[in-house]
């Protein structure tokens, strides 16, 4: 009998996970049974993938960087990485205001939905969280985010599982190792080699688990949705949001076709694990092993390239996110700030997303922080961002769910037009967890 594909799988549990959700939703201590017996089982998976992300990209990127033999690669594939990132969200932010400027689905609504939504949430304990993150995000000096790529103790930051720091020390131990020499690099180099395997098949076995905790995981998120009615006349906004999205992975599809020569639909399919736990998740972070996993062996991304490209773009590529704040922010000022629809200020969004994706976390509603910030650049009036935030704060979770697996693709796509422009883009090899279970069982 004939295995039934990971994908559907995953998409199985997704399903059932709505489904069961719902029900919950509508029996006596439902939401209670959810939180306590079947919640924890996603939180497991999510802690199982945040657990092998730092020793994988550790791994992998010095790895990778050793077996360039040339430090002038490194500067190549890093100019090549970041350009192409910032053309990717540039076009995201386009598409996103070109979708809200036609459709304007802010228009017209009615003024007594306004005010259910002020008073349901904007004093809402997420709402002013976002608020006061935005806040310290922006009393940073200019140069904080500089500053914060280097790290003064490297075990508190695989602690804190802070990616650019673990880039840069893997970078700069990757960067030793060419310069020490062959003979006495080679010892280091074999151990982050075995270590980088390990590391793959604790992704293959963690995902044996995927189809189950996608189940948890979406069954909580269903039981947090507690007022339909507001998310309903929210539906013409959310509409545009995951419109706009598909039209991104559109464009994620058509790079892929035009410049890898790789059919578009194998593209998709053989990255979907990695996009439906990217769904689930809501975590590009949580998600980067398996998107690792996915690129290397099934996209066939070789891994000096993945091992630097991926990790990048989990902190600095935020496509879906950004296109996302292009259209919250206009959507936002058509409902309670008309006068402020202005080119200039749309130019100013243009720019503020850009500059502010870089900054992001790869965590759940990163991307709302960065709405206020956005917000804040064009003269937003300060006394109504709490409004702004209560407006689409309802769907918001729905939502990031969405724009993180646009995120993910994003950074798919950059890794394989990367490799291929380096020569670096060879024939999957896919790996099973049991590959060599006969050998030990």
């Amino acid at each position: 009998m004939k295995k039934i594909a990971l994908h559907w799988k995953i998409l199985i549990g997704m399903v059932l996970g709505i489904i069961f959700g719902f029900i919950m939703n509508t029996v006596d201590g439902g939401k209670s049974f959810v939180g306590d017996w079947i919640a924890p089982f996603g939180k497991i998976f999510i802690n199982l993938l945040k657990l092998i992300a730092v020793p994988l990209i550790l791994a992998s990127l010095i790895k990778g960087v050793s077996d360039l033999k040339d430090i002038s690669k490194i500067k190549s594939m890093g100019l090549r990485t970041i350009g192409i990132y910032i053309g990717t969200t540039v076009v995201a932010i386009i598409i996103g205001l070109s979708i809200v400027n036609v459709v304007k689905p802010g228009n017209g609504m009615p003024q007594d939905t306004i005010e259910k939504i002020k008073l349901k949430y904007e004093n809402d304990a997420g709402v002013t969280d976002k608020l006061v993150k935005a806040s310290a995000q922006k009393d940073a000096g200019p140069l904080q985010a500089l500053v914060d790529i280097f790290p003064s103790n490297i075990f508190q930051s695989f602690a804190e599982a802070s990616m650019l720091q673990v880039i840069f020390f893997a970078l700069f131990v990757g960067i030793c190792l060419l310069l020490i020499g062959e003979k006495k690099a080679k010892p280091l180099i074999d151990f982050f080699d075995s270590l980088n395997e390990v590391v793959m098949k604790m992704v293959d076995l963690i995902m044996l688990f995927a189809p189950y905790a996608v189940f948890a995981l979406l069954a909580n998120v269903i039981i947090a949705f507690d007022d339909t009615e507001i998310l309903l006349k929210l539906l013409y906004y959310a509409l545009c949001v995951v419109g706009g999205l598909i039209v991104m992975i559109g464009f994620y599809m058509l790079l892929v076709s035009v410049f890898t020569k790789k059919s578009p639909l194998w593209f998709i399919k053989q990255l979907s694990p990695a996009q439906l736990l990217a769904f689930s998740t809501s975590s590009s972070a949580a998600t980067l092993p398996v998107t690792m996993e996915r690129v290397e062996e099934h996209l066939g991304v070789d891994k000096e390239v993945s091992g630097f490209v991926l990790p990048v773009g989990a902190t600095v590529n935020m496509d879906g996110t950004s296109l996302y704040q292009g259209i919250a922010a206009v959507f936002i000022m058509q409902v309670i700030w008309p006068e402020g629809l202005t080119f200039g200020n749309q130019l100013v969004i243009v720019a503020t997303a850009l500059l502010a994706s870089i900054g992001s976390a790869a965590v759940p509603s990163a991307g709302m922080v960065m709405l206020v910030i956005v917000l804040e650049s064009i003269g937003f009036p300060a006394e109504l961002l709490p409004i702004g935030l209560a407006l689409i704060f309802a769907v918001d979770r729905p939502l990031d769910m969405c724009r993180t697996v646009v995120n993910v693709t994003g950074d798919a796509t950059v890794s394989m037009l990367v490799a291929k422009s380096l020569d670096k883009l060879h024939d999957p090899k896919p790996k099973e967890w049991d590959d060599h279970y006969d050998e030990v069982k």
